[in-house]
């Protein structure tokens, strides 16, 4: 593998490893996400993190596996242009449910 993909999978994993490090006080709960402005913050900007990590990993080499990849990128986007338009709970889905899948997928490249 490519050196520079090899990075942003690791830069990927890092924004991974900071969005699940906010919640070791205190646990996965959606109220406190949602009443934390600095916490909801700091996860869509790591959600940015992540989406331009795949989006440059797709341009180098779109045959690298990674589920989603383009709604990843997708995402990325909508957190950067219209960040008014995303809800706390799709954030949070994505937080519960997508996170942890693509953490496996970039642990099986790496």
């Amino acid at each position: 593998m490519e050196e520079r993909i090899e990075k942003w999978l690791v830069d990927i994993r890092m924004a991974i490893d900071e969005i699940n490090s906010y919640f070791q006080e205190g646990g996965k709960k959606f109220a406190s996400f949602q009443q934390n402005q600095m916490l909801k913050r700091a996860v869509k900007r790591n959600l940015e993190i992540i989406g331009e990590a795949v989006n440059r990993i797709l341009s180098k080499d779109p045959s690298i596996p990674i589920d989603n990849a383009r709604k990843i990128v997708g995402l990325r986007n909508q957190v950067i242009h219209s960040y008014d338009s995303i809800s706390d709970e799709n954030i949070w889905a994505i937080i519960i449910n997508n996170l942890p899948k693509l953490k496996a997928d970039v642990d099986k490249l790496l």
